[in-house]
């Protein structure tokens, strides 16, 4: 194949999947990563991609937040196993923070019923667990952000400013090593940043294809994340480059 039409090939899968892998597409036209790096770096510098750590993403991926109930049909096998693996990570006793977010909605759907207070600006989430006897659910106020069904703005960051939680289970659009934590909405970034501080511990809770993207508004650097939840489709690559920056990977 000529190095044109691998390029165009490139292009191709970034139309159908959005994002490709630089070790996936060297095997798959039997070259080295290397190659598959200049490819990338080349076509982004004619505005045909932007590259990330491990790949590059479509252009078109840079657009508006898909709609919650878009959202939930994405990855669901992947997120309900993720919610699994995230209930070790659950203290016997104390305060949690549940993030708004599709991932964090299936972990309130699998929650035990125990002694826990949970602290969640997520109108979904405090509904899911308004069943349990055992667990006292306090909902953040605030603006409701339509598309998240998120309270957002300054009541939820007043509330969160006082809080002192054991463990923060954080949802996310885009994790990477150089940007951290990435989200479109500044308001929702905030409620975000304000959580990861008031958690003794963090634990990202997103599914593979959300690694390796970054979006407009930085709400943690990678440093403040304690444990990343992820599925197995996650590349050795990108597991080894997050754990040398501190990161405990769990592949559910």
């Amino acid at each position: 194949m000529y190095q044109e039409e691998r390029r165009q090939a490139i292009l191709d899968e970034l139309t159908r999947s959005g994002r490709v892998e630089v070790n996936s597409l060297a095997e798959s036209f039997d070259v080295t990563p290397e190659t598959i790096r200049r490819d990338l770096t080349e076509l982004e510098r004619h505005k045909r991609l932007r590259r990330v750590h491990g790949g590059a993403l479509s252009l078109d991926g840079f657009r508006p937040e898909p709609a919650l109930d878009e959202k939930a049909t994405v990855m669901a096998p992947e997120k309900a196993r993720i919610a699994e693996a995230a209930l070790a990570f659950l203290p016997e006793r104390g305060t949690v923070l549940l993030d708004a977010g599709t991932t964090t909605l299936a972990l309130a759907a699998a929650l035990p019923d125990r002694e826990l207070t949970v602290v969640t600006n997520a109108l979904p989430v405090g509904m899911a667990l308004a069943r349990h006897s055992h667990v006292q659910v306090w909902v953040v106020g605030g603006r409701v952000r339509g598309r998240t069904l998120a309270n957002v703005d300054d009541w939820a960051l007043r509330t969160l400013a006082d809080l002192n939680g054991d463990v923060a289970f954080i949802g996310t659009n885009g994790v990477s090593v150089e940007r951290g934590l990435s989200t479109p909405d500044p308001a929702e970034a905030a409620v975000k940043r304000a959580m990861c501080r008031a958690a003794k511990q963090v634990v990202v809770l997103a599914d593979h294809t959300k690694v390796g993207e970054e979006h407009a508004i930085r709400f943690a650097p990678i440093e403040g994340v304690d444990v990343l939840i992820t599925d197995g489709g996650l590349d050795p690559g990108s597991v080894e480059a997050l754990e040398r920056s501190g990161v405990e990977v769990v592949l559910a």
